[in-house]
């Protein structure tokens, strides 16, 4: 395939002219002009590069590329390196951050939901990021959702505030979203869900009696891209392997 045409599609798919975000999204390294094989995984580090190159993939895509607003642009150290490897060896790089949150159904939350077993009833948030649901079991407590988070993403989670709290609905989103904590308390969220925990979470979820659980920004992440890397070789007879570099963040 050629690489404006897979571009095209996947800017397409995931409607980039939609979102407005903290980096360019799409293509931000541009590598050979066919497309065979992609190598995808959350983050584009000098370990996901390192097999691309010794996997002579054509190209890699992630959910966490690079050149993110407010960055220092100069290329040295490691931002060298890893430029370095693609530009040497010829590989593209594509990156999707929102537009890889936000997907109905490819994306971050959505994939989120599908593993937990949560029925999404709608968004909330700068535009739309947020999600809010509720478990399709009846009768779990917020100690109940964190023992499931714990199994599905094979990472022990941190529960803030009241794990007894009964939980019918749920309001989450993935990454580094504890920000739209208060959002979620406000639209009546029994429990919040994200990646990431600030020291301020703590008190919010003590004082307004709502949990908060960080199930990891890594682990609550991983599963849009793999989806997006299924539904490559599905569509477009590509090969797309899904890599998983582990994080504890």
């Amino acid at each position: 395939m050629r690489l404006d045409e897979f571009r095209q599609y996947l800017d397409d798919l995931l409607e980039t002219v939609r979102w407005r975000d903290y980096c360019p999204n799409g293509l931000q390294v541009e590598g050979r002009a066919e497309i065979r094989r992609v190598l995808c995984g959350v983050t584009a580090s000098q370990a996901l590069v390192d097999v691309a190159v010794a996997g002579r993939y054509d190209a890699i895509l992630v959910h966490h590329g690079y050149f993110w607003r407010g960055e220092d642009g100069r290329i040295t150290g490691i931002r060298r390196r890893r430029l370095g490897a693609l530009l040497s060896h010829d590989i593209s790089l594509f990156a999707y951050h929102l537009p890889l949150d936000g997907h109905p159904v490819l994306g971050n939350n959505a994939q989120l939901a599908w593993h937990m077993a949560w029925e999404s009833k709608g968004r909330f948030g700068d535009q739309d990021i947020g999600w809010i649901g509720a478990p399709r079991e009846a009768g779990l407590i917020a100690l109940d959702i964190a023992a499931n988070l714990a199994v599905r993403l094979e990472r022990e989670p941190l529960l803030v505030g009241n794990g007894e709290r009964a939980v019918s609905c749920i309001a989450w989103c993935s990454g580094g979203a504890q920000g739209l904590f208060e959002q979620a308390i406000a639209i009546g969220a029994d429990l919040y869900v994200s990646g990431e925990i600030s020291e301020q979470t703590t008190h919010l979820a003590r004082e307004s009696g709502v949990p908060y659980i960080a199930a990891g920004h890594h682990a609550t992440e991983r599963y849009g891209v793999q989806a997006l890397a299924h539904h490559l070789n599905g569509s477009l007879g590509l090969t797309a392997d899904f890599l998983d570099l582990p994080n504890p963040v």
